[in-house]
């Protein structure tokens, strides 16, 4: 039946959306379409309004990620030469936590109300919760709560629970006017099926779902009365099994429903058709990689990187994102920790700080100023431009879970050129990298092989020094479409031609083992430059400069 048969990946991104079209049987990638997202990010005003938005805000719109539905899917498929008919099965993911309120009939509330701020869906990237996070880990730590060592010692103002603090305190109306709390993750899901559902993924990760239990009532209560029935609107329908408070939870790679009649129309795919159970952009990327058993780090380098790994064993791991069982294959525990910026560090030095000199000469050479400044900074030996960074230009997500974070760079002289402060960008997130991968292991939790995906696959000279700091060789998945793949991999289960996400990802997955290897010499010269990175690390970690440079720039620009 496999060889005949096809299922869809759509991965929601930052700026875009891209769906693929694969093969069953063994996980070729027929066609493929991308959206552009018409709003993007919104981080400085309301679409068609004059309302400003204040800093490390990032909003977008939910009729964006329709409009993918609605242009790349049948693209894809039409890009793939096959019948519709032939499709078994959709699958999605989505950047998280991205999460929006909504109505119980799912109408997000920026459509009834566009003009509120908080009424748009937040994020992966808004930060603007930082001070409501801080205040839900100081009282976590304070009452001792069970979960809080879940998440490394605290969670993350990108979660769900710091956003809906926000968005009651600084508009309560509109947290009034929210019955439903929903990761888009989700929602995307109840467009497609009619069925509203929740995956055990979101709810764990960024939903602080530990042992069957959301945070308590007593707990919401005390950071604000008006809180305490916050997890009510995290309701669900009826997929999955039964867990605690009522609330029910999908496994990843379930049946959360088939496609209803309208989300045929806009697919151009049969009525019927199986949908997977929601799911986030790096989980699924370790399907696409086969790389679904214990000890295998993926890492999905893009604007930020995600690491996610399923372990056998649950320990307490300072400062990552969180450890939820079944949170990447059902069976395992599921590790999770990220870089809040990687990709986004580059292209803004490339857009902010780069002389109009060097992109003559890039386009002269017919190249990106990316390729341009990256052949000039591999001529250089390690350490030559004696450059030394934090990788904090986004904040810190592991392991220090601080967005009020940011950037540094010592070492400039009157010297120092492009090319320089390029390179030691670049070797800033391979040792964040390695501060992680090293957290993990001094944790009791072995990190057996490091897989990397993510558009950042393409520059080799970035993966070199990757492989040089991290004293390891480096797998790479064999798809520059990762997510998409792993969301077609979890539709492929969900519609029944695999009995498990493993030997989906068997059969579909991809990866180059040992694609990239580290040079002893290189690797010792940057172990000198890492020990500095660790140096700057902890003096800069506690925040005390950096929190008042954010400050007095808030103030300023209030």
């Amino acid at each position: 039946m496999n060889a005949n048969k096809f299922v869809v990946g759509v991965d929601f991104g930052t700026l875009s959306g891209r769906a693929v079209v694969v093969r069953v049987a063994d996980g070729a990638e027929l066609g493929s379409a991308v959206h552009e997202y018409a709003h993007g990010v919104i981080e400085r005003a309301l679409p068609g309004s004059d309302t400003r938005l204040g800093p490390d805000w990032a909003l977008q719109s939910p009729q964006d990620w329709i409009d993918v539905l609605r242009i790349a899917v049948p693209a894809a498929v039409a890009a793939a030469g096959v019948s519709p008919a032939d499709v078994i099965g959709i699958g999605t993911d989505f950047t998280a936590c991205t999460v929006l309120p909504a109505t119980a009939e799912g109408t997000p509330l920026c459509f009834e109300t566009p003009e509120r701020p908080h009424a748009w869906p937040k994020l992966w990237k808004h930060h603007a919760a930082q001070p409501h996070a801080d205040r839900i880990n100081a009282l976590a730590a304070r009452r001792g709560e069970s979960w809080l060592p879940r998440y490394g010692g605290k969670i993350s103002s990108e979660w769900e629970f710091a956003k809906a603090l926000q968005v009651l305190e600084e508009d309560p109306e509109v947290y009034g006017r929210t019955e439903r709390w929903i990761e888009a993750a989700d929602w995307i899901i109840w467009q497609l099926t009619g069925v509203e559902s929740r995956n055990i993924c979101t709810a764990g990760y960024k939903g602080i779902f530990q042992d069957g239990a959301y945070p308590s009532a007593d707990f919401l209560a005390e950071l604000n009365p008006g809180f305490a029935d916050f997890t009510g609107k995290l309701a669900t329908g009826p997929v999955g099994e039964l867990a605690g408070d009522g609330v029910r939870l999908a496994a990843l790679g379930a049946l959360a429903g088939t496609l209803s009649a309208g989300a045929a129309e806009w697919t151009g795919l049969p009525e019927g058709v199986a949908v997977a159970v929601g799911n986030v952009d790096a989980h699924v990327t370790a399907a696409a990689a086969d790389a679904v058993r214990p000890g295998q780090m993926v890492a999905i380098m893009g604007t930020s990187t995600c690491h996610i790994m399923p372990s056998d064993r649950l320990a307490e791991v300072p400062g990552m994102c969180g450890v939820v069982r079944d949170g990447i294959v059902p069976g395992l525990w599921g590790y999770e920790a990220g870089q809040s910026a990687v990709g986004d560090i580059f292209a803004w030095f490339v857009e902010a700080f780069v002389p109009a000199a060097y992109t003559e000469r890039a386009a002269g050479e017919g190249v990106s100023v990316h390729a341009y400044l990256t052949s000039l900074a591999e001529k250089q030996a390690v350490g030559q431009h004696g450059l030394v960074a934090l990788d904090w230009f986004g904040g810190n997500r592991s392991v220090l879970v601080d967005h009020n974070l940011s950037g540094v760079i010592i070492g400039q002289t009157l010297a120092t050129r492009p090319e320089d402060v390029y390179r030691a960008l670049i070797e800033s997130t391979a040792y964040g990298a390695r501060m992680i991968v090293e957290t993990f292991e001094k944790s009791g939790v072995p990190v057996e092989e490091f897989v990397v995906a993510g558009g950042l696959l393409k520059n080799p000279f970035l993966m070199q020094v990757y492989a040089d700091v991290l004293r390891r060789p480096l797998s790479v998945i064999g798809s520059d479409q990762g997510p998409a793949l792993g969301s077609a991999i979890h539709a492929a289960v969900a519609a029944g031609a695999y009995a498990d996400i493993e030997a989906a990802a068997a059969a579909m997955g991809k990866r180059t083992e040992a694609a990239y290897v580290p040079d002893e010499a290189r690797a010792d010269a940057y172990d000198r430059l890492y020990a500095e990175y660790r140096n700057l690390h902890e003096h800069f970690g506690d925040g005390q400069a950096l929190h008042k440079l954010r400050a007095i720039r808030n103030e300023a620009s209030a």
